[in-house]
């Protein structure tokens, strides 16, 4: 890890109730099969105060989990992605105020969907009747999820019927993320923006205008920008064949219990760059890695003395966005897929947001920041506690999802013995 743990009592935290953390969580989710394996970081106070591993990163190959085992972070890539947007808008490229037409002129004329369907030949569009927008989409809208995107897997409307038939935000979509935009040119969205807030492909989009902004792939901008001078070595679009061997193997529940192979490490699809570099849910990373972002946001912006963004920008990933501070159970467009609960959350740069923790049922602070992946993985950041928590595991579809990580923030804020907030 490049440092030693400290003992957990020296920065407020009690070693009896934290290995009371790794107890529960190893018993509920790891003996009882609903993940197969689970790794637990926990910095506090300038220091990594609990790092806590359990399970099998491959269950076919009886390989235990690693330290530096490889994971696929999906949704845990957007915080990322909004960190490298916030870089350029600290640099005078663009603004959270400007029209997206502004940066995406095929985007001048997009319209709202009234009624029509999908048409049923495949990669053509479908037949729809629509309306004008109510005001044009700012970047500030795919900011928070609420440009009238959406995403196909929500199975909710004709338009996220559309982005099923054309694989919208697929990994392997040729042309890559200039293709992708052409192709949201074409489909009508959802509702106009500023509306409702609705989970979609707009942290795609932002990293999209990362890479038109600063003339690098986005990988590319990625790479040099943030993961070399933040040392996070292992935080990428793929997995290079000298470290397949740590990469963990994906699962999936199974029917009557256990799990099942998702994407089996030993062939995954994820030891070839993918076509489409993915903003919204492309990278692998490790503990470790996103650790080291997470500290880079609880410092402030700065890490190991690379400054990434300033205070007041990373103070703004702590701040509702949503319109007139409303909550995400105010805004919603339907009760479908989310990597958090809906009520006392709103949402900021990327990320959900606490604002109410007596509507959330759960120990937390306002202004503390988070999401997750689809994996099961999670992370949040308090900075009024000055605390980061970092979890990997590997187990797509799961119901146990929010119970865990709701688990896992009850018991890590149960384990302080002293509190700044």
């Amino acid at each position: 890890m490049g440092r030693e743990m400290a003992k957990s009592e020296t920065v407020g935290l009690s070693s009896k109730r934290l290995a009371l953390l790794d107890k529960v969580m190893k018993e509920r989710y790891v003996d009882s099969g609903l993940l197969n394996g689970i790794h637990t970081q926990v910095w506090r106070r300038g220091e990594l105060a609990h790092n806590s591993m359990a399970g099998q990163m491959d269950i076919e190959r009886n390989k235990p989990w690693r330290e530096d085992a490889i994971v696929r972070i999906y949704s845990m890539t957007k915080p990322i992605t909004a960190v490298a947007l916030m870089m350029l808008v600290e640099e005078g490229k663009l603004g959270l105020e400007d029209a997206v037409a502004t940066h995406i002129p095929s985007w001048k004329n997009l319209r709202v969907y009234a009624s029509g369907m999908p048409s049923l030949v495949e990669n053509t569009a479908g037949q729809f009747i629509t309306t004008p927008c109510k005001r044009p989409m700012k970047v500030v809208d795919l900011v928070t999820h609420t440009s009238g995107l959406t995403y196909g897997f929500m199975s909710r409307t004709a338009v996220d019927a559309e982005y099923r038939k054309l694989k919208i935000n697929d990994f392997q979509t040729p042309g890559g993320l200039d293709a992708f935009i052409e192709q949201l040119a074409k489909i009508p969205l959802d509702f106009s923006p500023g509306e409702y807030w609705n989970y979609s492909v707009a942290i795609d989009v932002m990293g999209y205008l990362v890479q038109k902004l600063s003339g690098l792939t986005f990988g590319e901008f990625l790479r040099t920008r943030l993961f070399e001078p933040l040392g996070m070595k292992d935080t990428s679009f793929s997995v290079p064949a000298s470290k397949m061997d740590r990469l963990a193997s994906c699962y999936m529940p199974k029917q009557g219990g256990g799990l099942k192979l998702q994407d089996d490490a030993g062939k995954s699809t994820y030891a070839e760059p993918p076509k489409l570099e993915s903003g919204g849910g492309g990278l692998v990373s490790t503990a470790h890695d996103y650790m080291r972002f997470c500290r880079m946001m609880l410092g402030g912006g700065t890490l190991d003395g690379v400054q990434i963004l300033s205070p007041k920008t990373v103070q703004m990933f702590g701040i509702n966005f949503l319109p007139d501070n409303k909550l995400l159970s105010d805004m919603s467009a339907a009760v479908t897929f989310s990597e958090a609960g809906y009520n006392g959350i709103g949402f900021s740069i990327g990320c959900g947001v606490t604002m109410d923790t007596a509507l959330t049922r759960v120990p937390g602070t306002p202004g503390e920041f988070f999401w997750g992946g689809a994996a099961s993985t999670a992370f949040w950041i308090d900075p009024k506690e000055d605390l980061a928590v970092v979890f990997m595991t590997q187990v797509m579809g799961t119901d146990a999802r929010l119970t865990l990580r709701r688990d896992l923030r009850t018991l890590v804020y149960s384990a302080m013995t002293e509190s700044y907030a």
